[in-house]
């Protein structure tokens, strides 16, 4: 986290300190303001170097400037996805990737998936497990110019021994599953917990994931049950506060929301099992729900289909994926803060977008559902002051889609133009 946002003040700096920066107009038909939730005619939006400058009405005329016609199109803040995984494709088990690939090949896979997700509108990312924590490599290989890519926060994971997060058992023969420790993120007890926060803080990494229940595509018998006992989950976010760096929750069970609810966790993602009793715990304390409801409907149609998963597996992403989106509805029904996030790599990577139409099948309006990849999802990455919205001072991220996405949320399953630190990817 704290490097992370290192880099966006020195790109603040460096936008107001350079007098020679190139003025850019983008001359867009419509233009979404994600504060007001409201969708604004005829904006003309001047980039000047890295940054807005500002957004005025009407198309100013261009005198020399490079422009771009988006007048067809609705120009919207860049996206945010607060949960992927840029190392890995559509997983199978996490545990038959760790056995047959090595570091490197994680860090390949990775490459072509940070583009497409880029090129889909999402300008940054929260990446939450990756073997070898090779994700903070490809942040700062993206943050270098060396690939292609959206801004990212990349996290070290916690597990318990056989948990979610143990991405060497179960399921693996005894010589090879070893019996990692703190040095693989996997603890028993407080004290362990606090030592390996201490670890990823002292790796570079932005933030950190528990593992508070079990999941669906590791081969844990329980997707749903309990991992961790309050105390360490206590120590985790204590000791992670003290370092300035978030906890994202992995949790699809009650028992195991609420001990990370309590905890002070900033994030819940999935929530399968939220009720009444999660949902007034997580509106207590301000917790954000990630919902991933894309991962929810690939598991559902993949399930279908004997052989697709080993069969412990496919159980369980049958069950889970029945109760995400109605998980979701209840929550933000109840008025929980919602964010946005796939679970991409579960999902495809590039097909991000379609997490929009899940969430307005789900009750939330296209608007909304807009904000939640964009405002809200900045302010669970702590970046609010350079992203999210379309404004003066803000960094340079816009991209368009045909038509208004206010009327038909399926537009942004189309983006035509790619706007990332004023630095065009993709344009009509």
């Amino acid at each position: 986290m704290r490097l992370f946002l290192a880099y966006l003040v020195a790109m603040a700096c460096c936008i107001a300190t350079s007098s020679f920066a190139q003025t850019t107009l983008l001359y867009c038909g419509r233009v979404v303001d994600v504060r007001s939730l409201a969708v604004l005619p005829q904006r003309t939006i001047v980039i000047v170097g890295r940054q807005i400058a500002s957004v005025e009405h009407g198309y100013r005329p261009a005198n020399g400037e490079p422009s771009f016609d988006l007048r067809a199109h609705t120009c919207l803040p860049g996206l945010t996805d607060l949960h992927v995984h840029l190392t890995a494709d559509q997983l199978g088990t996490i545990s038959d990737q760790i056995v047959k690939q090595n570091a490197a090949d994680f860090a390949l896979r990775a490459v072509p998936n940070a583009e497409k997700t880029l090129l889909a509108g999402f300008t940054s990312v929260r990446d939450l497990i990756s073997p070898h924590n090779v994700s903070a490599s490809v942040r700062d290989a993206i943050h270098a110019g060396r690939i292609k890519g959206p801004r990212v926060q990349a996290a070290g994971v916690i597990s318990t021994p056989g948990g979610h997060g143990d991405l060497f058992a179960p399921g693996l023969r005894r010589d090879l599953a070893g019996n990692p420790g703190p040095e693989h993120g996997v603890i028993s007890g407080p004290e362990e917990a606090a030592r390996v926060v201490r670890q990823y803080y002292r790796d570079g990494l932005d933030l950190i994931k528990v593992t508070a229940t079990g999941g669906v595509v590791s081969l844990g018998r329980s997707a749903d049950a309990p991992q961790f006992s309050a105390a360490e989950l206590a120590a985790i976010v204590a000791t992670a506060r003290d370092y300035r760096m978030n906890v994202a929750c992995h949790a699809h069970g009650k028992e195991g929301m609420l001990r990370a609810i309590l905890a002070g966790v900033q994030t819940i993602e999935h929530g399968s099992y939220l009720d009444d009793e999660v949902i007034a715990a997580m509106k207590k304390h301000g917790t954000w729900l990630i919902p991933t409801l894309s991962a929810g409907r690939y598991l559902a149609e993949s399930a279908q289909v004997v052989g697709s998963f080993p069969e412990a597996v496919r159980t369980k992403a049958l069950t889970i994926s029945a109760l995400l989106q109605g998980a979701f509805a209840r929550a933000y029904k109840a008025g929980v803060k919602i964010a946005f996030g796939t679970d991409s790599a579960v999902s495809p990577h590039g097909e991000n977008g379609k997490e929009f139409e899940y969430m307005v099948e789900a009750g939330m309006p296209p608007l909304e559902a807009i904000r939640a990849a964009t405002l809200s999802a900045a302010i669970v990455m702590g970046t609010e002051k350079q992203l999210g919205t379309l404004e003066a001072g803000k960094l340079a991220d816009v991209i368009a889609v045909p038509g208004d996405p206010s009327q038909d949320i399926r537009m942004m399953n189309h983006v035509t133009f790619v706007m990332k630190d004023g630095m065009v990817y993709r344009h009509p």
